[in-house]
């Protein structure tokens, strides 16, 4: 699974575009969200098909979108606690949580700076 992140403008319309486009070219979402910093909407969502989400987006013309591998986790939701101790056993591994969100099937998805560390140090959280 990967992130595709971009940037919207800021104005009615602008994610509806972003997802027929992707609709379009048979890209689903499965999960993700749209956080707004002065004017602009930085889009981060949950694909399978990383690059089919950049190509139909870029041809659109609707900008230039990243494509990046996602760690998938899951919480232990029964015990209080688990992001911030998920964070923290990243955080002690040196590894930088760039982008987080959950998916439709209630999974944390983090894109990190460090893949490889990221796995092993929460490999007490892998999804089922």
């Amino acid at each position: 699974m990967f992130d595709v992140s971009i940037a919207l403008p800021g104005q009615p319309g602008s994610l509806a575009r972003f997802g027929e486009i992707l609709g379009a070219a048979g890209v689903s979402l499965e999960g993700g969200g749209v956080f707004t910093v002065d004017g602009v909407g930085y889009a981060h969502f949950l694909v399978e098909d990383g690059e089919a989400a950049r190509v139909a987006l870029e041809n659109a013309g609707i900008g230039i979108a990243t494509v990046r591998p996602v760690l998938i986790r899951r919480l232990k939701q029964e015990i209080p606690g688990q992001l911030g101790a998920i964070a923290g056993a990243l955080a002690d591994a040196g590894v930088n949580i760039e982008t987080q969100y959950s998916d439709h099937a209630n999974r944390l998805i983090l894109v990190v700076d460090d893949m490889a560390a990221a796995e092993r140090v929460t490999a007490d959280w892998v999804s089922a």
